[in-house]
């Protein structure tokens, strides 16, 4: 059964890439995509772990204050850098207020991030809010670890 669009190529040219999806290096770049079992399982406990924190977050306001208070400790003892890869002025300012929260952050890979929280705008009249996206700073591998396992460990 040949493709489509194979059909719509002259035939030195569908020559060219069968040769080159047939070679040995090709064949090597396409068998690096594909994921081993083990990779999946890996993967889906990860996910697990990750989603179980997104709900014990949301859920439960004392695990929130938990994960605030080890981002302050871990701040405290060991300075901005070793928690965050950069720090902007708006979190260096919530972090000193306390004005921030620990969410995940799924773009990509989830991740446990610290999100500044807005104050509340007073509305005028009938206008429309203007959506603002807050800005989510990543916490670096042992501090997220260390927050995890606390809020995972029963």
């Amino acid at each position: 059964m040949s493709d489509p669009w194979l059909d719509h190529i002259p035939s030195h040219e569908r020559e060219k890439i069968r040769k080159r999806l047939r070679s040995p290096e090709e064949y090597e770049r396409l068998r690096e995509r594909v994921k081993g079992p083990e990779d999946l399982e890996r993967e889906l406990r990860h996910n697990a772990e990750f989603a179980e924190v997104k709900l014990t977050l949301e859920t439960e306001p004392q695990a929130q204050e938990r994960a605030k208070e080890a981002v302050k400790a871990f701040i405290s003892e060991k300075g901005m850098d070793a928690a965050f890869d950069h720090a902007s002025e708006s979190l260096r300012n919530a972090l000193a207020r306390g004005n921030f929260e620990v969410t995940v952050d799924n773009s990509g890979e989830p991740k446990l991030a610290v999100r500044p929280k807005q104050a509340p705008k007073e509305k005028k009249g009938n206008q429309v809010p203007t959506g603002k996206v807050a800005e989510v700073f990543h916490l670096k591998p042992v501090l997220m670890q260390q927050i995890v396992s606390s809020l995972t460990a029963k």
